[in-house]
């Protein structure tokens, strides 16, 4: 043991005995990392991080006696200064984001290269936040600004009726619209009929107030 290098301690909690022993034996051929405790249950990685206080928790999703998301909150809330590294083979995103919540600073997947793993353990021990690569790039799609979109007036309406109702709001005629969309005369009234019921709207001076009022009708001519 190097004195000059103080160890990063950590305790590994995953209710797979021989995930854990393979694990034990990666983080041994690393010189800065001591594994101090090994946890089968959600319940015990609470008692043995309280105990033990590690640096960093290697923390298993799903085990029996409270999952490790849960166990994550309990340790966080317990001891701010254990870091928590979720390693699980759910990469979903409700379970990266309960494991955000809950206050875990790295989420890494099962079968990530050891190189990963350790540039994981390293830095959520010096006070960063990581995860695995893929995890990242969906974490990004998650929190980008969502592009700006226009919801639709008038739901109830389908899509033939919305555009009868825009060239309405265009102060077009029945016969301007039946030449406009190649429909038939009837074809057009009985649509008109429809915008008129679903919009509750006693006529078609109203049910074009309602539409311009929806942002509909553009820059047509106002209506007679």
């Amino acid at each position: 043991m190097n004195d000059a290098v103080p160890l990063i301690r950590i305790l590994i909690a995953d209710d797979h005995a021989s995930f854990r022993s393979g694990l034990r034996a990666l983080l041994g051929t690393a010189g800065d990392l001591e594994v101090v405790g090994e946890a089968s249950t959600g319940g015990d990685a609470v008692a043995m991080s309280a105990r033990l206080q590690p640096d960093v928790v290697l923390m298993d999703v799903t085990m029996p006696g409270g999952d490790g998301i849960d166990a994550t909150k309990r340790i966080v809330e317990a001891s701010p200064h254990v870091a928590i590294v979720v390693l699980t083979m759910d990469g979903g995103d409700e379970s990266v984001l309960r494991a955000l919540r809950a206050g875990a600073r790295g989420y890494v997947l099962k079968g990530a290269q050891r190189a990963e793993l350790l540039r994981a353990i390293r830095a959520v021990a010096a006070g960063e936040a990581v995860f695995g690569p893929g995890v990242a790039r969906r974490l990004a799609t998650f929190f980008s600004p969502p592009v700006p979109s226009r919801t639709m007036p008038f739901p109830e309406l389908t899509e033939r009726e919305r555009e009868i109702l825009d060239l309405l709001a265009r102060g077009r005629s029945n016969a301007e619209i039946t030449a406009h969309l190649g429909l038939s005369p009837k074809t057009v009234r009985n649509h008109v009929s429809n915008i008129f019921s679903k919009l509750q709207a006693r006529d078609r001076a109203e049910a074009i107030v309602m539409a311009r009022e929806a942002g509909m009708g553009g820059e047509g001519d106002r209506a007679g």
